[in-house]
């Protein structure tokens, strides 16, 4: 039986919607969103160097998700509702999934971004589940533009 959201989900969902709205962390998603799909480790150093803009706005937007996503993996936060208003999450681990390995292995962190990656995969498969086109539909673009198949 799944868990029954309650006052408290609602309430944290909202407090992270208002988070989100802080100006910085807004430019910061504005600036990702633009940006591309990262390749490669060296990709994404050449387009965010450290102590570079870029490389704060990356680090703010995919932090701030991680934090968001060890809420629903630490089970804080229910992730039924968090499913229904949060597709931005997908968005982000979807920019960063491609470079990932090769930052965790050239920072010797295998565990960096778990819980992001661990609850895109468990929405992905919600979605999936009732959508099953939804996610070639809605990623289309962003894979197209990024050359993959």
């Amino acid at each position: 039986m799944k868990n029954q959201a309650t006052y408290d989900d609602a309430n944290l969902i909202l407090k992270l919607y208002d988070m989100r709205r802080e100006p910085r962390l807004r430019e910061a998603r504005k600036w990702f969103g633009g940006a591309p799909q990262f390749q490669s480790r060296d990709e994404w150093l050449k387009l965010c160097p450290p102590g570079s803009e870029e490389n704060a706005s990356y680090r703010m937007v995919v932090t701030y998700w991680e934090m968001v996503a060890s809420f629903v993996a630490g089970g804080v936060l229910n992730a039924e509702l968090f499913f229904q208003s949060n597709l931005e999450m997908l968005f982000v681990w979807e920019k960063i999934r491609l470079l990932l390995p090769e930052v965790r292995t050239a920072q010797k962190n295998p565990g960096m971004y778990r819980n992001l990656e661990q609850v895109a995969t468990e929405y992905l498969e919600h979605m999936k589940a009732s959508a099953p086109e939804w996610y070639d539909g809605f990623f289309a673009p962003m894979i197209a533009k990024a050359g993959r198949n």
